[in-house]
C-alpha cells in the first residue's frame, strides 16, 4: 500500500512538471493504475495543458476511471469560462460515452463562439444523443452551417453525416438558405453523405459549381 501511495504521489507531482515528457508519463501512469485521487488533478490539467499529445493522454487516463467519478466533474467543467476546459471536457465525455452526460450538451455549447469548443460539442453530441432525438440535434447543428474555416466546416459535416439519413430534410432546407455559405456547406455535406470517398474538398468544389449554375443538389 505504501508503494502504491508513493507511486500515486509521484504521478500527481509529475502532472505539474515543466517537462511535457514527464507530464505524459505521469498521465500514462494515472491511466495504467487508476486511483480516485487522480481524477480531480487530471481534469484540472486538461484545462491548462498546452501539448496536444499530453491532453490526449490525460483524456485516456480519465476514461480508465469509473464514469461515476469522472462524468459529474467533467459536466461541471462545461460551465467554465476557460474555452480549453470546456473543449477538453466535451472531448473526454465523447470518449467516455456515458449518455447520462447528454442533458449537459446544451444548445449554448453546440453554438459556442469558440470553434474548438463547438467542434468538440458536435462530436460529443453525435456520440451521446439518445435514439429518437437525432433529427432535433440535426436541426441545431444545421444552424452552424457555413460557419468558420474549412476544418470547422468539415467537423460539422462529419457530425451531421454521423446522424445518418435523418439529416436530409434539414439539409434540403439549408440548400435554399439566403446565405451562399450556408447553401454551399449544406450541398457539400449532402454530397459527402452520398459519396464519402469523394472527400470534402471535392464536395465543396461540387457545391460551388452547383450554386454557380443556379441548380439544386438533386439537379446537379
Amino acid at each position: 500500500m505504501l508503494k502504491r501511495d508513493t507511486e500515486t504521489i509521484r504521478a500527481l507531482q509529475g502532472l505539474e512538471n515543466s517537462s511535457s515528457s514527464v507530464r505524459l508519463q505521469a498521465a500514462l501512469a494515472a491511466g495504467t493504475t487508476p486511483d480516485p485521487r487522480f481524477v480531480g488533478k487530471l481534469i484540472e490539467r486538461c484545462a491548462i495543458e498546452a501539448e496536444f499529445y499530453v491532453r490526449e493522454m490525460l483524456t485516456w487516463a480519465l476514461t480508465r476511471h469509473p464514469s461515476s467519478m469522472t462524468v459529474p466533474t467533467l459536466i461541471g467543467e462545461l460551465r467554465s469560462e476557460c474555452a480549453q476546459a470546456r473543449s477538453q471536457a466535451l472531448h473526454t465525455l465523447s470518449k467516455i460515452g456515458d449518455r447520462q452526460a447528454w442533458p449537459a450538451i446544451t444548445r449554448a455549447l453546440l453554438t459556442d463562439a469558440d470553434d474548438e469548443v463547438a467542434r468538440s460539442a458536435w462530436r460529443a453530441a453525435v456520440v451521446l444523443v439518445p435514439a429518437g432525438e437525432e433529427a432535433e440535434l440535426a436541426g441545431v447543428l444545421a444552424t452552424q452551417l457555413g460557419r468558420g474555416e474549412r476544418a470547422t466546416q468539415l467537423s460539422l459535416s462529419r457530425a451531421l453525416i454521423a446522424l445518418g439519413e435523418v439529416i436530409m430534410p434539414t439539409l434540403r432546407a439549408a440548400m435554399t438558405d439566403p446565405d451562399p455559405r450556408v447553401r454551399q456547406h449544406a450541398i457539400a455535406t449532402e454530397r459527402l453523405l452520398r459519396n464519402p470517398d469523394a472527400g470534402f474538398e471535392f464536395a465543396v468544389e461540387e457545391a460551388k459549381r452547383i450554386i454557380a449554375l443556379g441548380t439544386t443538389s438533386q439537379e446537379g
